[in-house]
């Protein structure tokens, strides 16, 4: 058993930082090929910040592990609001913008509900994943759409320069210990899962999605330090969008996976309560004469607060089974 704790610990570990370098050399390289910085950001950046939960999910799924897989994706999304955001504006205040408190918030609203009428008969199939692959092409479709206005990609100060030889190295060694280290992760978490009784659902909600939650966690704190707090709302509503999109998803693609319709309630009317108090305070918080919403600490104590109480939830219905 300490096998696979170690494990466990060492993929987390080397996931976090695999997928920061693979970020870096993805990013330098679309750079040098011409493609414009915000470009970059909303789609590899943004696309690199899950992908953590992208090769877990696709690991556990093709392991025959879905549960894991599903656990990761919410547990993830709800982590990202209440422990990434809370922790972030406990440090520093957020100001909102406009297409993010009226497009992107409802956008991901709208989403979480899709999913819940997707897996209401507890089963993710191949045509719910289907359909939430598609939700994601027309979600770029809007990303470019957006790109297009006039002026919005002129900020190069969100990518690294790198000389092309060391992008290429970053990014291919990045992608290589990425997927070592999902496989490493998810085989540790499965055993631990079984050693000990507990679901594979529960042991991606909790320890998996922590442990992919950590880039998210880190880079927002940094941001926050650093008095660039703003950051961290991107990447919370971005990396949530492609949690509900893709990781969760991916699973259905391999086999119907059935699931306790008890424990979705649970966890996606978490994820669902949770993104609407983030809108909800954000709209509250519009000033429209400054054209911005304001986010401050109450909010940041409030959604702390929310995950600390989800984790006793979890903790109280492991301990009934």
């Amino acid at each position: 058993m300490l096998l696979n704790f170690v494990a466990l610990a060492a993929g987390v570990a080397t996931l976090v930082w695999s997928a920061e370098l693979f970020i870096r050399g993805a990013a330098a390289i679309a750079q040098r090929v011409g493609m414009p910085p915000l470009i970059i950001g909303m789609t590899i950046v943004s696309l690199g910040t899950s992908a953590p939960e992208i090769l877990v999910s696709a690991t556990a799924a093709a392991a025959g592990a879905g549960g894991l897989a599903v656990g990761n994706a919410l547990g993830s999304n709800i982590a990202n609001v209440g422990l990434v955001l809370g922790a972030t504006l406990i440090i520093s205040p957020i100001l909102v913008g406009r297409t993010t408190a009226f497009v992107d918030l409802p956008l991901l609203l709208a989403i979480t509900i899709l999913c819940g009428w997707l897996l209401h008969d507890g089963n993710l199939t191949a045509f719910d994943a289907s359909i939430l692959f598609a939700t994601l092409l027309l979600y770029l479709v809007r990303i470019a759409l957006h790109l297009r206005k006039p002026g919005i990609n002129d900020d190069t100060s969100q990518v690294e320069e790198l000389p092309l030889t060391r992008a290429t190295g970053a990014f291919i060694l990045g992608l290589a210990v990425l997927i070592m280290s999902s496989r490493v992760l998810v085989w540790g978490a499965v055993n631990i899962a079984e050693g000990f009784g507990v679901s594979e659902l529960v042991i991606g909600l909790t320890i998996v999605a922590l442990g992919t939650s950590l880039p998210e966690l880190a880079a927002s704190i940094v941001s926050a330090v650093k008095g660039h707090a703003d950051i961290a709302i991107g990447a919370v509503v971005g990396s949530n969008m492609f949690n509900l999109l893709i990781v969760l998803a991916l699973p259905g693609f391999f086999s119907t996976l059935s699931l306790s319709v008890a424990d979705l309630q649970r966890d996606l009317g978490t994820v669902f309560a949770t993104t609407a108090g983030l809108a909800v305070l954000t709209w509250l918080g519009w000033r429209s004469g400054k054209n911005h919403a304001h986010l401050g600490r109450l909010a940041g104590c409030l959604f702390l607060g929310s995950y600390v109480v989800y984790c006793l939830w979890l903790y109280y219905d492991i301990q009934k089974v």
